[in-house]
Protein backbone atom coordinates (compact mmCIF):
# COMPACT_ATOMS: atom_id res chain seq x y z
CA UNK A 1 0.00 0.00 0.00
CA UNK A 2 3.02 2.29 0.27
CA UNK A 3 2.89 3.60 -3.30
CA UNK A 4 -0.83 4.34 -3.45
CA UNK A 5 -2.20 7.86 -3.24
CA UNK A 6 -5.31 9.71 -2.14
CA UNK A 7 -6.49 12.13 -4.82
CA UNK A 8 -8.96 14.65 -3.40
CA UNK A 9 -11.36 16.67 -5.51
CA UNK A 10 -13.10 19.57 -3.79
CA UNK A 11 -15.04 22.59 -4.88
CA UNK A 12 -18.38 24.33 -4.48
CA UNK A 13 -21.67 22.60 -5.13
CA UNK A 14 -22.56 22.99 -8.82
CA UNK A 15 -19.01 23.44 -10.09
CA UNK A 16 -19.02 20.12 -11.99
CA UNK A 17 -16.98 17.86 -9.69
CA UNK A 18 -19.13 14.78 -10.29
CA UNK A 19 -19.04 15.13 -14.07
CA UNK A 20 -15.26 15.57 -13.99
CA UNK A 21 -14.40 12.75 -11.61
CA UNK A 22 -16.69 10.28 -13.42
CA UNK A 23 -14.70 10.94 -16.61
CA UNK A 24 -11.43 10.40 -14.71
CA UNK A 25 -12.72 7.11 -13.28
CA UNK A 26 -13.91 5.94 -16.69
CA UNK A 27 -10.47 6.40 -18.23
CA UNK A 28 -8.38 5.26 -15.24
CA UNK A 29 -10.58 2.48 -13.80
CA UNK A 30 -7.60 0.08 -13.69
CA UNK A 31 -5.54 2.47 -11.55
CA UNK A 32 -8.03 4.61 -9.61
CA UNK A 33 -11.12 3.76 -7.58
CA UNK A 34 -13.69 6.05 -5.98
CA UNK A 35 -13.97 6.30 -2.21
CA UNK A 36 -17.62 5.96 -1.26
CA UNK A 37 -18.52 8.45 1.45
CA UNK A 38 -20.88 7.76 4.31
CA UNK A 39 -23.88 10.03 4.87
CA UNK A 40 -26.99 10.41 6.98
CA UNK A 41 -28.95 12.17 4.24
CA UNK A 42 -31.92 10.43 2.65
CA UNK A 43 -31.25 8.23 -0.35
CA UNK A 44 -32.38 9.86 -3.62
CA UNK A 45 -34.08 8.20 -6.59
CA UNK A 46 -31.57 6.22 -8.61
CA UNK A 47 -28.97 6.02 -5.83
CA UNK A 48 -27.73 2.75 -4.37
CA UNK A 49 -26.42 2.11 -0.88
CA UNK A 50 -22.78 1.06 -1.09
CA UNK A 51 -22.40 2.49 -4.59
CA UNK A 52 -23.27 6.19 -4.35
CA UNK A 53 -22.93 6.48 -0.57
CA UNK A 54 -22.97 4.32 2.52
CA UNK A 55 -26.35 5.49 3.83
CA UNK A 56 -26.40 5.45 7.64
CA UNK A 57 -28.71 6.57 10.40
CA UNK A 58 -27.52 9.44 12.58
CA UNK A 59 -27.05 6.96 15.42
CA UNK A 60 -24.89 4.65 13.27
CA UNK A 61 -22.82 7.59 12.04
CA UNK A 62 -22.22 8.89 15.57
CA UNK A 63 -21.18 5.41 16.73
CA UNK A 64 -18.55 5.34 13.98
CA UNK A 65 -17.35 8.80 15.07
CA UNK A 66 -17.00 7.53 18.64
CA UNK A 67 -15.01 4.52 17.39
CA UNK A 68 -12.68 6.87 15.44
CA UNK A 69 -13.57 5.09 12.18
CA UNK A 70 -13.60 8.28 10.07
CA UNK A 71 -10.61 9.98 8.51
CA UNK A 72 -12.78 13.06 8.18
CA UNK A 73 -16.40 13.94 8.74
CA UNK A 74 -18.59 17.03 8.70
CA UNK A 75 -22.19 18.08 9.27
CA UNK A 76 -23.40 19.95 6.16
CA UNK A 77 -26.95 21.22 5.66
CA UNK A 78 -28.08 19.17 8.71
CA UNK A 79 -26.65 15.91 7.31
CA UNK A 80 -23.45 14.13 8.27
CA UNK A 81 -20.90 13.18 5.61
CA UNK A 82 -17.61 11.39 6.14
CA UNK A 83 -14.84 9.21 4.77
CA UNK A 84 -14.34 5.90 6.49
CA UNK A 85 -10.75 4.83 7.05
CA UNK A 86 -11.73 1.35 5.89
CA UNK A 87 -12.83 2.76 2.52
CA UNK A 88 -9.41 4.20 1.67
CA UNK A 89 -7.57 1.10 2.87
CA UNK A 90 -9.98 -1.12 0.90
CA UNK A 91 -9.01 0.70 -2.30
CA UNK A 92 -5.29 0.64 -1.53
CA UNK A 93 -5.48 -3.10 -0.83
CA UNK A 94 -6.97 -3.49 -4.32
CA UNK A 95 -3.73 -1.97 -5.66
CA UNK A 96 -5.34 1.31 -6.75
CA UNK A 97 -5.13 5.00 -6.00
CA UNK A 98 -8.10 6.43 -4.11
CA UNK A 99 -10.21 9.27 -5.53
CA UNK A 100 -12.27 11.27 -3.03
CA UNK A 101 -14.94 13.92 -3.64
CA UNK A 102 -15.05 15.79 -0.33
CA UNK A 103 -15.35 19.32 1.01
CA UNK A 104 -12.40 21.63 1.70
CA UNK A 105 -12.23 20.83 5.42
CA UNK A 106 -12.16 17.11 4.64
CA UNK A 107 -9.50 17.62 1.99
CA UNK A 108 -7.28 19.44 4.45
CA UNK A 109 -7.73 16.60 6.96
CA UNK A 110 -6.66 14.10 4.28
CA UNK A 111 -3.56 16.22 3.55
CA UNK A 112 -2.70 16.43 7.24
CA UNK A 113 -2.99 12.66 7.72
CA UNK A 114 -1.49 11.38 4.45
CA UNK A 115 0.83 14.30 3.63
CA UNK A 116 2.75 13.47 0.42
CA UNK A 117 0.48 10.49 -0.26
CA UNK A 118 -2.28 12.97 -1.07
CA UNK A 119 -2.92 15.29 -4.00
CA UNK A 120 -5.56 18.00 -3.50
CA UNK A 121 -7.39 19.44 -6.52
CA UNK A 122 -9.75 22.39 -6.12
CA UNK A 123 -12.33 22.73 -8.91
CA UNK A 124 -13.38 26.38 -9.20
CA UNK A 125 -16.06 28.05 -11.30
CA UNK A 126 -15.03 30.75 -13.80
CA UNK A 127 -16.99 33.21 -11.62
CA UNK A 128 -19.53 33.26 -8.80
CA UNK A 129 -22.15 34.52 -11.28
CA UNK A 130 -21.53 31.44 -13.45
CA UNK A 131 -21.80 29.18 -10.41
CA UNK A 132 -25.12 30.77 -9.43
CA UNK A 133 -26.43 30.24 -12.98
CA UNK A 134 -25.38 26.56 -12.90
CA UNK A 135 -27.10 26.03 -9.55
CA UNK A 136 -30.28 27.74 -10.79
CA UNK A 137 -30.26 25.64 -13.98
CA UNK A 138 -30.23 22.45 -11.90
CA UNK A 139 -33.72 23.35 -10.75
CA UNK A 140 -33.15 21.68 -7.37
CA UNK A 141 -31.80 24.70 -5.55
CA UNK A 142 -33.84 27.88 -4.99
CA UNK A 143 -34.40 30.54 -2.37
CA UNK A 144 -32.65 29.96 0.96
CA UNK A 145 -31.06 26.72 -0.23
CA UNK A 146 -29.50 28.52 -3.20
CA UNK A 147 -28.19 31.33 -1.01
CA UNK A 148 -26.77 28.84 1.52
CA UNK A 149 -24.89 27.03 -1.26
CA UNK A 150 -23.54 30.31 -2.64
CA UNK A 151 -22.42 31.40 0.85
CA UNK A 152 -20.70 28.01 1.34
CA UNK A 153 -19.09 28.36 -2.10
CA UNK A 154 -17.64 31.75 -1.17
CA UNK A 155 -16.14 30.29 2.02
CA UNK A 156 -14.67 27.34 0.12
CA UNK A 157 -13.21 29.63 -2.55
CA UNK A 158 -11.34 31.52 0.18
CA UNK A 159 -9.43 28.32 1.00
CA UNK A 160 -8.62 27.14 -2.52
CA UNK A 161 -5.04 28.47 -2.28
CA UNK A 162 -4.11 25.72 0.22
CA UNK A 163 -4.79 23.03 -2.39
CA UNK A 164 -2.02 21.54 -4.54
CA UNK A 165 -3.70 22.75 -7.72
CA UNK A 166 -6.67 24.88 -8.76
CA UNK A 167 -8.59 23.88 -11.87
CA UNK A 168 -11.11 26.37 -13.28
CA UNK A 169 -14.04 24.53 -14.85
CA UNK A 170 -15.07 26.86 -17.64
CA UNK A 171 -15.38 24.00 -20.13
CA UNK A 172 -15.80 20.49 -18.72
CA UNK A 173 -13.98 18.76 -21.60
CA UNK A 174 -10.92 20.97 -21.16
CA UNK A 175 -11.09 20.62 -17.36
CA UNK A 176 -11.12 16.81 -17.65
CA UNK A 177 -8.13 16.79 -20.01
CA UNK A 178 -6.17 19.08 -17.68
CA UNK A 179 -7.02 17.06 -14.59
CA UNK A 180 -6.02 13.79 -16.29
CA UNK A 181 -2.67 15.36 -17.15
CA UNK A 182 -2.11 16.62 -13.59
CA UNK A 183 -3.07 13.30 -11.98
CA UNK A 184 -0.84 11.37 -14.37
CA UNK A 185 2.10 13.69 -13.61
CA UNK A 186 1.50 13.51 -9.84
CA UNK A 187 1.34 9.73 -9.80
CA UNK A 188 4.41 9.39 -12.02
CA UNK A 189 6.41 11.95 -10.01
CA UNK A 190 5.50 10.53 -6.63
CA UNK A 191 6.26 6.98 -7.78
CA UNK A 192 9.77 8.01 -8.92
CA UNK A 193 10.66 9.74 -5.63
Amino acid sequence: MEDYKAIVISGPSGVGKTTIYKQILKEYSKDISFSISATTRKIRDGEEDGKDYHFLSIEEFKQLIDKDDFIEWECVHNNYYGTLKSEIYRIWKMGKHCLLDIDVKGGLNIKEIFEDKSFLVFIAPPSMAELEMRLRNRGTCVGEALQRRLDNAAKEMEQKHVYDTILINENVTIAVVELKKQIKEYIAQSTIE
